[in-house]
């Protein structure tokens, strides 16, 4: 009995035991010990201990709650290993410096912290990572000179370090590093000059010192980097002239543009055979254009504008079957356009404006189908210009500065009759001549002397004002004191020296009246319209318009001179000037362009939903936006404007606007919406946001914007000034939301004008209250999200948009007008 209750106590014993090693083992299992972070771990709080504006976008980035480092956002680690072997935080809005524990990550082969705002060096710890095989670090805010320890980086293949604001010289033991590929650089502010160390990299193929401040010459022995397939020194300071073996590069990309080369193009520059990119514009280069350069069939730019390069056009040009672009404007050259230009089937633009070529224009450029930019002006052509196939598409601009040139594009009819062999004539013939020709002088002065008689007219009148056909009728009362011969007197029958800008379908000219006030004469390329009563009905509306950010119409005129409009004159001529312009004298900042945009998205709504009745004006576009001396936008070009009956929401028309800037569904169904000018409006945020054309080239901005946004490379289109000069990346970030929200293709899901203008103000700083209105408030636009994968919303308070609807900023002709805004809270589904 003893025996068995003994056996009894050491069973439930070990039983005890037993389950207390389970519980124990069971605890440890559900509540393991929080293990402290390894020294990588470490290293990454550190790195983000460095950065500002981490809040929202490293909230993973937590020791406390998750110690699994390969887990957070932009790390990632071996598959064997924990090492981190990469790390990517690109595009986030970092601010704040780099921190020198980033080089602690011991197996890192890529760093990607390009888009954000980084300042400060760049740390030399980094030289540490061995193992380092890409360098990103472009579109910054980093300052001091490149770290001579990057060339201790045995493994580095990539290192872009453009638009930063580095200084000093290259390291030159960069160039030994015998593994680099990419070598980006531009947009800095790097000195000194090119090494001749840079053909030592056997493998660089990207060569990359674009906008710096370079000098001295071109390597001797550029022609041992043979590995080179892009080489862009562009913008610099670098002179002298190109030695003869370039010819031995083998590169597809050649833009030695905005430099201070001397001496004639090199004819070596034939043996380049895949060559498809070649600009030596803007230096001043001399002597001519060597034919040679028409042996390279796979060129498809070619750009040596702004020399001094004399000669002619070479023949063998007519050998570039694949040329696209030819550039060769304000040379010296001589002689006519080739004939041979005419089998260039891919030619899409040939630029050969103010030179000193002659001739007629040759007939056969009408069979270069794909041509549709075309400028010759300011030369000395003649005869007539060619009417046939793609000569349809060009505006009388591209032929202006030709006075010898005639045709009905230039409002000139060409002398049917050759002139015929000397006559002689009797001296009765001779007498009786001169006798007709003193009568008929006399007839003409006292005529010119009775047409300078003052006249009376009142306001709006449409009293002819000229003997014959010419009819001035006034809008605005600064022209109450001019007539119709006034106008030709100040502007010597629009002579040419006083033209300001040239279009498809106006030519315009600066007038300065008797009261010193400086107008603009737009006159128009149709002598005619079809309904001259419904033509002069619609200017009367239009010059009806009060509002700040529409140029005002003064009057018009119809005559033999062409039908013409008179317009405010503002001193800062178009948006595309200053974005695009060959000057760019004025650089815009981020500030002044949200400005630009703020006041053309407030005429818009003026003209949508202030007006009655309403106006669509069916050509948004950055020529048609005005800036006067404070830089405050002007919308203008109404001559194509229609006005739309209140009842009606549409207009079924024949398709004008620009190519570039119009609304899909309007270019195929011909059916008119406001969300048309919306469309086109997204387009000009684009140019404000990128700098670049609607359309250059082969390059669509719309489609550009669309697939960098789809590969989170958006903000690498932002133009540099607006990088440099941005205070807030966010603000950019949701005005490239709203640009792609209004160029949805399907109408419906673009916002109205009267929400664009409203958003864009918001990102402006409040303006000071005014009698007549109230700024928006308590509008939360933090909503205004930017995130792939996500469905990124607007919600604007419906209690605040009726308080908007209620308040508008101009004053309608309409008193009772209800704006027609519509509380959608627009959703914004975007590729981003």
């Amino acid at each position: 009995m003893m025996v068995v209750e003994e056996q009894l106590f050491v069973e439930r014993k070990t039983n005890m035991k037993m389950g207390l090693f389970y519980f124990v083992l069971v605890f440890f299992l559900l509540f393991p010990l929080a293990s402290p972070l390894s020294d990588e771990g470490k290293a990454l709080m550190s790195i983000k201990a460095s950065f500002s504006n981490v809040a929202n976008v490293l909230l993973d980035w937590d020791e406390v709650h998750n110690d699994d480092f390969c887990s957070w956002r932009g790390v990632s680690c071996g598959n064997i290993s924990t090492s981190v072997v990469a790390l990517n935080l690109s595009n986030l809005n970092l601010g704040g410096e780099i921190s020198p524990a980033i080089g602690d990550l011991k197996s890192l082969q890529s760093l990607d912290l390009s888009n954000n705002l980084l300042e400060g060096d760049i740390p030399f710890s980094i030289s540490k990572l061995k193992q380092l095989e890409l360098l990103n670090l472009k579109n910054n805010q980093l300052t001091g000179p490149i770290p001579s320890t990057l060339t201790q980086i045995p493994n580095l293949k990539t290192l872009d370090l453009a638009r930063n604001q580095l200084i000093g010289e290259i390291p030159r033991l960069i160039y030994w590093n015998e593994v680099l590929q990419y070598l980006g650089l531009r947009g800095n502010m790097l000195t000194g000059t090119l090494s001749p160390d840079m053909c030592q990299l056997t493998g660089l193929w990207y060569f990359d010192v674009r906008g710096n401040n370079l000098t001295g010459t071109i390597p001797d022995n550029i022609g041992n980097c043979t590995s080179f397939e892009i080489l862009d020194i562009s913008y610099n300071q670098i002179t002298g002239e190109i030695p003869y073996n370039i010819g031995f590069l083998q590169v597809a990309t050649l833009n030695l543009s905005s430099n201070q080369f001397r001496g004639s193009i090199p004819l070596e520059l034939g043996h380049i055979i895949n060559l498809d990119t070649l600009d030596l514009s803007s230096n001043n280069f001399s002597g001519s254009v060597p034919a040679s350069v028409g042996d390279l069939e796979h060129l498809l730019t070619l750009n040596v504008s702004y020399n001094y390069l004399d000669g002619s056009i070479p023949a063998e040009f007519g050998n570039l079957r694949s040329i696209q672009t030819m550039d060769m404007s304000f040379n010296r050259l001589s002689g006519g356009i080739p004939e041979e230009l005419g089998q260039l089937q891919n030619l899409a633009s040939l630029i050969l404006n103010n030179n000193d070529l002659s001739g007629r224009i040759p007939e056969q450029l009408s069979n270069c189908l794909s041509l549709d930019k075309l400028n010759i002006s300011y030369n000395n052509f003649t005869g007539l210009v060619p009417v046939g196939r793609n000569f349809s598409r060009f505006s009388p601009d591209s032929f202006i500065g030709n006075p010898l040139l005639c045709g009905h594009w230039l409002g000139s009819i060409c002398d049917p009759y050759p002139p015929k062999s000397r006559a002689v004539f009797s001296r009765t013939t001779v007498v009786c001549i001169t006798l007709g020709f003193i009568t008929l002088l006399s007839m003409i002065i006292v005529a010119v002397y009775k047409s300078n008689q003052p006249k009376q007219f009142v306001k709006g009148s449409n009293k002819n004002l000229m003997q014959g056909s010419s009819k001035l009728v006034v809008l605005h009362m600064d022209m109450a004191i001019h007539t119709y011969e006034d106008i030709m007197r100040l502007t010597e029958n629009l002579s040419e020296k006083y033209i300001i800008g040239c279009g498809a379908s106006s030519t315009v000219y600066k007038c300065v009246l008797k009261n010193s006030r400086p107008i603009a004469i737009k006159r128009l390329y149709t002598q005619y319209p079809h309904d001259s009563r419904e033509f002069e009905t619609e200017l009367e509306t239009i010059g009806s318009i009060r509002h700040r950010n529409v140029v005002s119409l003064h009057g018009y005129s119809f005559s033999p001179m062409g039908n013409l409009l008179f317009y405010d004159y503002m001193e800062n001529g178009s948006l595309w000037d200053l974005l695009h312009g060959p000057s760019k004298k004025v650089k815009l900042d981020w500030e002044t362009r949200l400005k630009v945009a703020v006041g053309a998205a407030q005429g818009l709504s003026y003209l949508h939903h202030d007006c009655n009745p309403k106006i669509i004006h069916r050509d948004v576009k950055s020529s048609n936006i005005l800036l006067d001396e404070n830089f405050e936008a002007h919308l203008s070009d109404f001559g194509i404007a229609k006005c739309l009956p209140t009842a009606k929401t549409h207009a079924s028309t024949y398709v004008l606007g620009t190519i570039g800037y119009i609304d899909p569904e309007y270019a195929t169904t011909s059916w008119l919406t406001e969300k048309s000018d919306v469309y086109s409006f997204g387009i000009v945020l684009l140019e404000l946001l990128t700098g670049k054309k609607a359309v250059d080239n082969d390059l669509n901005l719309l489609q550009l914007v669309l697939s960098k946004a789809e590969n989170d490379t958006l903000m690498e289109t932002v133009d540099p000034e607006v990088s440099v000069t941005c205070m807030d990346v966010s603000h950019v970030r949701k005005t490239f939301q709203l640009a792609l929200l209004c160029t949805k293709r399907n109408p419906s899901e673009r916002p109205t004008m009267h929400e664009v203008s409203r958003f864009l103000g918001s990102l402006l700083p409040p303006p000071p209250k005014k009698p007549c209105s109230a700024p928006p408030k308590n509008i939360d636009y933090s909503q205004f999200v930017i995130g792939k994968g996500q469905q990124p919303h607007l919600q604007i308070p419906q209690q605040q948009l009726q308080q908007d609807n209620n308040s508008s900023d101009a004053q309608c002709s309409n008193p009772n007008f209800v704006s027609s805004l519509v509380v959608r809270g627009l959703l914004i589904k975007l590729l981003l």
